[in-house]
């Protein structure tokens, strides 16, 4: 259950990167909302999964889910570049999640 909590956790953290997109200065009230929402969902989630698996692969997990989402939101949905370079480096980013879950 906290591995599923701290995936839901860095996807609520793409949440709120991309809320920040919005904010305005925090004077657009929706989006305001949108990531005072999301980074409190996604800190609480964090706190949990940290309860049972360690909190340096917790964070690293956590931190990990949230920058390879943002960029993949960034380069699906605001056009930003995917050049080989990025797509092998976000391609490493998913091993080590996935190596950090394997070996915790």
């Amino acid at each position: 259950m906290a591995w599923i909590a701290l995936v839901l956790g860095g996807l609520f953290e793409v949440g709120f990167t991309t809320s920040l997109r919005y904010v305005d200065g925090f004077r657009n009230a929706p989006w305001v909302l949108a990531f005072l929402v999301s980074v409190s969902l996604s800190m609480a989630l964090l706190e949990y999964a940290a309860r049972t698996i360690p909190l340096g692969t917790a964070y690293a997990v956590w931190a990990g889910i949230g920058a390879l989402g943002t960029a993949v939101l960034g380069i699906a949905v605001f056009g930003e570049p995917a050049s080989a370079a990025r797509l092998a480096l976000l391609g490493g980013l998913i091993f080590c999640i996935v190596g950090l879950k394997l070996v915790g």
